[in-house]
């Protein structure tokens, strides 16, 4: 996988989103003529972000949710929390992995994955 693109009628508060929430970090994007940002993970530009697009464009598609691999369950849940962000965690049952679902402000399902030796609360 290269990347995932979010479409978005508010550049600044996607980037702003998950940079918080995430770590990633905008970086350098081509000048492709439109508005919107690329996020980085480490080196790769791993999230695109296109700007300029209106509301009632925001839906979800063929793609359900995007998903990262992450670190420190529990002080993800209580950032989720302190930002008033709707959210679930589960476990696998077989594998044990925790999983976070939430949704990023265009309606973008957002999935965290965080191992199965993490714990859940502090």
């Amino acid at each position: 996988m290269n990347h995932f693109t979010i479409l978005t009628d508010d550049v600044k508060r996607t980037v702003d989103f998950y940079g918080d929430l995430l770590g990633l970090a905008a970086g350098p994007r081509p000048p492709l003529g439109m508005p919107g940002a690329w996020l980085y993970a480490a080196d790769h530009p791993v999230l695109h972000i296109v700007g300029g697009r209106d509301a009632s464009e925001l839906k979800r598609g063929v793609i359900d949710h995007i998903a990262f691999s992450a670190t420190d369950l529990a002080d993800t849940l209580a950032l989720l929390a302190s930002r008033n962000i709707a959210h679930t965690c589960r476990r696998q049952v077989e594998t044990g992995v925790w999983q976070v679902f939430f949704d990023d402000p265009n309606g973008a399902r957002v999935e965290l994955d965080f191992a199965a030796s993490e714990v859940k609360s502090g």
